[in-house]
């Protein structure tokens, strides 16, 4: 019986199984769901789909921690919703998201399987390309502290740079009160295009989409200046470990 299976077929038995740590958005976690099995389903073919365990969090309360500064709570709320997803039978953890891997090493330290981190995902991509500096995009919290871009410049040796200050909270504001609400704005479309060029002619040879929700509103096709959508990049590094 075993020889008349197709090599896909065996292989797919042997997918490892992905935990998604998401719901901050659900906009952008549902990306993540689509880009992960459309990935699997490119190698594999046929009907093949990942293996996943979704624990989609309330972000209502993780927003209300954010603002106020209890990251060490929202730490552990995370790092418990990881260890139902490694409970549920995860062979790894993303937390689908570039702001909260400012827990990463909490919610790390809570579990026994790996957790596939953004940053380094997107350095990786940086390193492979040959980039020495880049600018970032995403929230207050990822552009104006150093969990983000400190990691990438200490372990990679990337140079990062980050808007100016005002359009830092354009940036910011836009992501909280409409990207995060399915809200697609052609003048917030032009704004992040202009911030983007601004980043550019700074000397960045590429921009960071540091914000999964932002490859919701601006693509490749939208500039000529290179972006580097994070939700795409942790999506194929999930794909590459499912398969691995």
């Amino acid at each position: 019986m075993l020889k008349n299976q197709s090599y896909k077929s065996i292989r797919n038995r042997n997918l490892k199984k992905l935990g998604l740590l998401g719901g901050m958005s659900w906009e952008s976690t549902q990306t993540y769901y689509q880009l992960i099995n459309q990935g699997v389903n490119r190698q594999l073919g046929g009907l093949h789909s990942a293996e996943i365990i979704l624990y989609s969090v309330d972000f209502a309360a993780i927003e209300k921690l954010q603002v106020a500064g209890e990251w060490e709570e929202s730490g552990q709320l995370l790092a418990r919703s990881a260890q139902r997803i490694q409970a549920a039978g995860a062979d790894c953890v993303l937390i689908c998201t570039n702001t909260m891997h400012k827990v990463a090493s909490q919610v790390e330290l809570s579990i026994n399987i790996p957790l596939l981190h953004i940053a380094d995902a997107t350095a990786e991509v940086l390193v492979r390309e040959g980039m020495k500096k880049v600018g970032l995009l995403g929230t207050a919290f990822t552009m104006e502290q150093d969990f983000y871009r400190e990691r990438i410049q200490s372990k990679y040796g990337v140079a990062v740079i980050v808007p100016e200050r005002s359009d830092r909270k354009k940036v910011h504001s836009i992501i909280f009160d409409e990207l995060c609400k399915g809200d697609l704005r052609e003048d917030s479309k032009k704004e992040y295009l202009r911030i983007i060029q601004s980043l550019s002619d700074r000397g960045a040879e590429a921009v960071i989409l540091g914000c999964t929700e932002i490859g919701l509103l601006v693509t490749q096709d939208d500039i000529e200046v290179t972006l580097l959508d994070t939700t795409q990049i942790h999506a194929a590094k999930a794909v590459e470990f499912a398969l691995s």
